[in-house]
């Protein structure tokens, strides 16, 4: 294959689940920003759409309904292409019975779950550009006149979520250089950020992963997904644009949100195990209520890489405006379970018919805002805190050292989650 490309080269990208489809196509625009991407959940529609026009290079998993990645690699060294079409055959078997039937059919790569990042994107290099040829992408524009306003407004539905905690990146660094992994170091590493747990309960979620009831906790999504996939999905989201918050005002405000996000998770699970309750769910319902705030101060950054500008007042206007709204969109769009999205509601609110969950939530909520000057005995004055019988020494012992960072919070507009049915 030649790989001085005049056009931008054709990939197609074979795999069941959408979250590993998400992760290739991040891969490869990270090579090549201007690759044509080819996504097919199964191996049938995948050969077909390439016995038409062959493409560039074939990323697939073994693993693919209809015809499965090794028959898919077959039909397409029966074309007898020369040289033979780059062909990157994706698996969890190791055992040599496996390899042995693979090697007959020559593909380019075999790569075993969980892949090394490096080691990969430099094979893609290898296999996409020629020595020493690079390509150079525009970073997107703003549109002429466009405001702040209305560049949310189109993100809203759109956002890729949250940023990471800056020790992620350390966090998998330990992980893989780890003599054995599992769910449980998974767990502890990556059980406080609010990006990767919601991404992995969604992916454990997906049609390709669903199994009985939804997932609705890390620790009930890891199993599912298991360590290599996992692991991977969480390298994919280290890899993408806009996961660190470079601006200072950013910054500063990030570490706000992920505060009161880890504040109100510890203080439901608390409240939850001293009322017999699923404290699990109610840790994870409390670590990602903030996600949208976090979501929208991604986006402004992006806007700031765009060229546009930013005061200081504007920061805080849009997380008043937007913040609420980009959580909400971001819950639905991930298809995240509806009784995890009406626990994450209640932190905001108590509507409707609620139980002792969502007043847990509430008033973690209220416990990880209230600031140290202001006395206990009006919080446990509080409608949540009475109905949980949350005195005020009951709350002076699980709010033993009160320290809420100085940035002083955007005053977010109640809101009422809109909470859909699942199909």
């Amino acid at each position: 294959m030649t790989k001085d490309f005049k056009a931008a080269p054709r990939i197609v990208i074979a795999a069941q689940d959408p979250w590993t489809r998400e992760l290739l196509g991040q891969l490869l625009g990270n090579v090549r920003c201007d690759a044509i991407l080819l996504p097919f959940a199964d191996g049938s529609s995948a050969l077909e759409a390439c016995k038409k026009r062959l493409p560039d290079l074939i990323i697939a998993e073994w693993a693919l309904p209809g015809t499965n990645g090794l028959d898919f690699l077959g039909e397409i060294r029966r074309l007898q292409r020369k040289p033979p079409l780059p062909f990157i055959l994706m698996t969890d078997r190791t055992d040599s019975a496996s390899v042995r039937e693979v090697l007959p059919l020559a593909p380019t790569a075999y790569l075993v779950h969980p892949f090394n990042m490096d080691k990969l994107q430099q094979r893609l290099r290898d296999l996409l550009l020629a020595p020493g040829q690079e390509v150079f992408c525009e970073i997107p524009s703003l549109k002429a006149e466009q405001s702040l306003d209305a560049y949310l407004e189109g993100l809203r539905n759109e956002s890729d979520g949250a940023p990471l905690l800056d020790e992620v990146k350390d966090a998998l660094s330990l992980v893989l250089k780890a003599e054995q992994m599992d769910l449980t170091i998974l767990e502890q590493q990556f059980g406080r950020d609010p990006q990767i747990t919601a991404r992995l309960i969604a992916a454990a979620n997906s049609a390709a992963q669903h199994m009985g009831r939804p997932s609705q906790t890390l620790a009930q999504a890891l199993p599912r997904l298991g360590v290599a996939h996992s692991i991977n999905l969480v390298m994919g989201m280290a890899l993408q644009r806009g996961t660190s918050l470079t601006d200072a005002r950013l910054a500063q405000q990030g570490e706000y949100f992920w505060g009161l996000s880890q504040r109100t998770a510890d203080y439901a699970r608390q409240l939850a195990e001293e009322q017999g309750i699923d404290a699990e769910r109610c840790y994870c319902a409390g670590l990602l209520h903030s996600i949208g705030d976090l979501a929208l101060l991604r986006c402004l950054q992006n806007w700031l890489i765009a060229g546009g500008t930013l005061e200081d007042e504007a920061i805080t206007k849009a997380l008043r405006k937007f913040g609420a709204g980009f959580g909400s969109a971001l819950r639905t769009r991930w298809r995240l379970p509806l009784e995890l999205r009406e626990l994450i509601a209640a932190t905001y609110q108590l509507t409707g018919v609620y139980g002792r969950e969502s007043l847990v939530l509430h008033l973690a909520a209220q416990m990880a805002r209230w600031p140290d000057d202001k006395p206990l005995k009006e919080l446990a004055a509080s409608k949540a805190a009475q109905q949980l019988n949350a005195s005020e020494s009951k709350l002076q012992r699980l709010m033993p050292a009160r320290v809420v960072k100085e940035l002083p919070e955007p005053v977010l507009e109640p809101t009422t989650e809109v909470l859909p049915h699942e199909t």
